[in-house]
């Protein structure tokens, strides 16, 4: 007789075809990685002939067939009633006889030497013997519950799992992957609970799922039990973590965000299917700060790469911490499914115009979609959804998939990049924007908008129906370039898509842009939050409030930011430009207007170097070093190259030199190689002694033009007079080029003119620049079209 009952220690990958792909992937944890630190609560599976067994009574199989075979799963009204019935069935239908007694004796054996067993509780975990397949996931398309004690309300469970594989999105999800109804069988797994209702729990994959960058693991955080997490119930913490950084035993943080984790899901006073859990809000202390620490994310990292590392793939992992014993543990693995059917076609997607921002929230997948708006406060009234609405919903989840399978795009409330409405809108290849807050009662229904997902972390849902280019690249074909081709990085969250064009790193890395989007508070403010006024040290306070110290606050964010850029291109070179704030861009910032001058004109006032070799300015700029020094040389970020702005004098530009070693960056030491930027005409015009000081130039050709021509490249009135192409720009071009050729010393160009004007590309290219870094919407073309010119100079 084959077996009905299997113990996760006897379990492993090869046995999906008895108990499953989630089962199976438990078992194979359990028996192969508890020597690697991994710990996987224990427990048993039935198996998928129990479930035939447990069918075959009564005829019972066979009138679920019948019913479900000729099932047109488009006809949502149907489908819903079919699948009610044939739950109702499975729900009414008795156990075997000599199965119910392997269930109870198998569960005896659990608890037997347990000294509290009515005390202990219980996850019953659908598995079915499809799921987790490399081209298809299934991931909940049955269901789990959670808290459960006493047999008989295991029991109760173990029916109610194997009815759910006849849920309307079950159903409908196998038809449309091309599964036979027959041909799938379900196992329950029966594991100890980890009491993370008092503690924690989350969901992490090991690649980026939005772009498929494969060196950071991403895992999301909240408080609770972990289906808040997967529904989308809450706003989850979130943060990225470098693979070879924990390899290394190295901080590996690359970013954190702080997740709003308004509720959480705790265990309710019953203990069956319909009585084990409970929401309940979270308290605002407890919103304020993150779910897990440091060493708690660096742990759960080096769990990912132990099961990555063991599987041989990227991987999908549902963790939880028990508040009682304090320790983490992995509840689920499962292979990722999305990101891995990605092939090496880039495509990117770029609106042509703009018009009011309606909501945002967090985008999925970097695609736009368009489309009326269809706001659902319940799947009772799916029907009034048609092919192409956009959905707006406050939260999905399974049963919403026959809807969200027609839908141009997703907008959400609530949920984070791993809840279900993120999970499906990547398997479905449509933009999805979640944890928008207030979209059901912002969009109105029936009104058209577009939902970009195109512009970064931040997904937006525009007014009306916008122009869209797609571009399409192939990324194995790119032909060879003698020249390299980098690019300006502004903003963290998008370096881990921009790292998948192709390139040789990133000549410009904006700080000013990191230290605007991360921080937003004036650095001295932050410095000096004791004796702030008390409404602006309150707005301080809130703002750091997860964070040790207002300057941990400054030297964290400002380093994270730094450091995703440099992670998602390493280790190819990524030039960060200090801070080139102007007097006017610091008053903006919270706090700023306490410590800036009101200067006539900023644009030739207190900027770059003259601010760094101040005494008003020297505390501010040591917080700047400590975020460079701890991505360097606590995080071994050393591809980072720093380059100073706005040098006026050699003077200056020495008092910087000086500055910059005095707070740990010393030119040379650990590989740190500093470059200037060349952007006054002065750099050219006396080059070589400035190159005294630096590795090389990087020419900044916008203030360049400006500062030659005498034109205010920000005024309409004098625009047609900026051209970078003009002789006297292009003179002192070739002046800064030479002196770095014949000095040895790096030399590149950062501004806009080559993404602007392919013949001043051409110049450059002939007169022997050897970098250019491009805006990344022109690196393909520019890359193409250079290297086609190349191939042409050569026959």
């Amino acid at each position: 007789m084959t077996a009905s009952i299997l113990w996760f220690t006897e379990i492993g990958i090869d046995d999906i075809g008895q108990v499953g792909g989630k089962n199976a992937s438990l078992g194979e944890m359990v028996s192969a990685l508890a020597d690697h630190g991994v710990r996987v609560p224990g427990g048993f599976a039935t198996t998928a002939d129990a479930y035939h067994r447990f069918l075959a009574g009564g005829g019972l199989y066979d009138r679920i067939m019948a019913a479900v075979m000729p099932l047109d799963v488009s006809d949502v009204t149907e489908l819903a009633r079919t699948g009610a019935m044939i739950r109702g069935w499975i729900e009414q239908q008795p156990f075997p006889a000599d199965l119910e007694t392997e269930i109870r004796d198998a569960y005896t054996r659990l608890v037997r030497d347990d000294p509290d067993p009515d005390g202990v509780s219980w996850a019953v975990r659908s598995s079915a013997t499809a799921e987790d397949l490399p081209d298809a996931s299934f991931a909940g398309q049955q269901e789990t519950f959670l808290n459960i004690s006493g047999i008989d309300n295991l029991l109760e469970a173990i029916r109610s799992v194997f009815a759910s594989l006849f849920n309307d999105r079950a159903i409908a999800y196998r038809v449309h992957h091309r599964f036979a109804h027959d041909e799938v069988a379900l196992s329950a797994g029966i594991q100890r609970m980890v009491r993370s209702d008092v503690g924690a729990s989350g969901v992490l994959f090991t690649v980026d799922t939005e772009s498929g960058f494969a060196d950071a693991v991403f895992i999301t955080s909240s408080y609770g039990l972990g289906e808040t997490v997967v529904q989308g119930a809450v706003n989850p913490d979130e943060f990225y973590v470098y693979k070879p950084g924990v390899r290394a035993g190295r901080p590996a943080i690359l970013s954190r965000s702080l997740g709003e984790k308004a509720v959480q899901m705790v265990y309710a006073g019953g203990a069956s299917t319909s009585t084990s859990t409970v929401f309940i809000d979270v308290e605002p202390a407890d919103r304020a700060r993150f779910s897990i620490t440091d060493d708690e994310v660096h742990e759960l990292a080096r769990h990912a790469l132990t099961i990555e590392e063991h599987y041989g793939r990227a991987m999908d992992i549902e963790w939880a911490r028990d508040g009682v014993d304090g320790l983490l543990y992995i509840v689920q693995a499962r292979p990722e499914t999305v990101v891995s059917r990605a092939g090496a076609v880039l495509r990117r997607f770029t609106l042509r115009e703009r018009s009011e921002v309606l909501v945002t929230g967090r985008a999925i997948g970097q695609k736009v979609g368009a489309g009326p708006v269809r706001v659902l406060d319940s799947i009772a009234h799916m029907d009034r959804f048609q092919p192409g609405d956009v959905l707006v919903a406050d939260m999905t989840d399974p049963d919403w998939e026959p809807i969200m399978k027609r839908a141009s795009a997703i907008v959400t409330n609530r949920g984070g990049r791993t809840c279900h409405a993120a999970i499906i809108a990547r398997e479905l290849g449509i933009p999805a924007v979640v944890g928008t807050g207030d979209a059901t009662s912002t969009l109105v229904d029936s009104t058209d908008v577009t939902v970009s997902c195109s512009e970064g972390d931040e997904g937006r849902v525009y007014r009306g129906r916008l122009a869209v280019d797609e571009v399409e690249t192939t990324l194995d074909a790119m032909p060879p370039l003698a020249t390299k081709l980098m690019m300006n990085v502004g903003t963290p969250d998008q370096a881990f898509s921009f790292a998948q064009l192709p390139n040789r790193g990133v000549g410009l890395a904006r700080l000013e842009f990191i230290i605007n989007t991360q921080v937003g508070i004036h650095p001295r403010a932050l410095l000096e939050r004791d004796v702030l006024p008390d409404d602006l040290r309150a707005v301080v306070d809130a703002r750091t409030a997860a964070y040790g110290s207002p300057r941990d606050y400054f030297v964290q964010r400002v380093s994270e930011g730094v450091a995703m850029i440099a992670a998602a291109f390493a280790p190819e070179p990524v030039i960060v430009r200090l801070s080139d704030f102007k007097t006017n861009e610091y008053a903006g910032l919270i706090g700023g207007t306490r410590y800036e001058p009101d200067e006539e004109n900023p644009m030739l006032g207190w900027r770059g170097a003259s601010r760094y070799a101040s005494e008003e300015f020297r505390a501010s700029f040591a917080l700047e070093c400590a975020a460079m020094r701890r991505v360097r040389d606590d995080m071994g970020l050393t591809n980072v190259e720093l380059m100073i702005p706005f040098v006026r004098t050699v003077a200056e530009l020495e008092a910087v030199i000086a500055e910059l070693a005095a707070n740990g960056l010393r030119r040379g030491e650990n590989g740190l190689r500093i470059i200037m930027m060349c952007e006054i005409p002065s750099n050219a015009i006396t080059a070589a002694a400035f190159l005294e000081h630096v590795d090389g130039f990087s020419i900044g050709s916008n203030d360049l033009t400006q500062l030659t021509l005498g034109v205010d490249r920000d005024s309409a009135l004098v625009a047609g007079s900026f051209d970078e192409r003009d002789p006297a720009v292009l003179a002192l071009l070739a002046m800064a080029i030479d002196a770095c050729r014949a000095a040895g010393k790096y030399i590149g160009i950062c501004g806009q003119g080559p993404s602007d004007h392919p013949d001043l590309a051409d110049w450059l290219v002939d007169r022997g620049i050897e970098s250019m870094s491009l805006n990344p919407d022109t690196v393909v073309e520019t890359w193409m079209r250079l290297a086609k010119r190349e191939a042409a100079s050569s026959v």
